[in-house]
């Protein structure tokens, strides 16, 4: 099973805030930090401030910041929200799929794996690395050049 970019880049970004104890960051700056893009990272913030996950503050000086604890950020609801499907074959249209014991086996495995993630939250991993914030460099960005939302 692979995950989508849109659900690696929402792990990202919530880690990153999560490591910035709720100082305010731009989207410029996560995508610099991570080196990817950051048009592709705006719909990403986009989706998970619609959702709840992070805030947005408007104007000159704003920016991101987490929009609940680390410790209430559920991995598992996280991937689920974020994926659009999670059928890891086609068994629908396989003309052995009622005969076959593998559709009830890739069930429990996708059970298991989701039940995983559901087990750890977004405090799990901050604390699993204590000096993950300092992987990344402050990245200081002029306010008009931050991506608004």
């Amino acid at each position: 099973m692979k995950l989508t970019l849109f659900t690696d880049y929402s792990m990202r970004v919530l880690l990153y805030l999560g490591a910035r104890d709720q100082r305010l960051c731009s989207i410029g700056e996560v995508a610099k930090a991570y080196g990817i893009s950051q048009n592709h990272l705006m719909k990403v913030v986009n989706e998970l401030v619609r959702s709840g996950y992070i805030e947005s503050v408007r104007g000159r000086f704003g920016g991101i910041r987490l929009g609940k604890p680390p410790n209430a950020i559920n991995l598992g609801t996280l991937v689920r929200h974020t994926e659009e499907g999670f059928d890891l074959v086609d068994c629908g249209s396989c003309v052995i799929a009622p005969a076959c014991g593998l559709t009830g086996v890739l069930k429990e495995a996708l059970g298991a794996f989701l039940g995983v993630l559901d087990s750890y939250t977004l405090a799990d991993l901050l604390a699993r690395q204590p000096g993950f914030a300092a992987m990344f460099p402050l990245v200081s960005e002029p306010a008009e050049h931050r991506a608004k939302i």
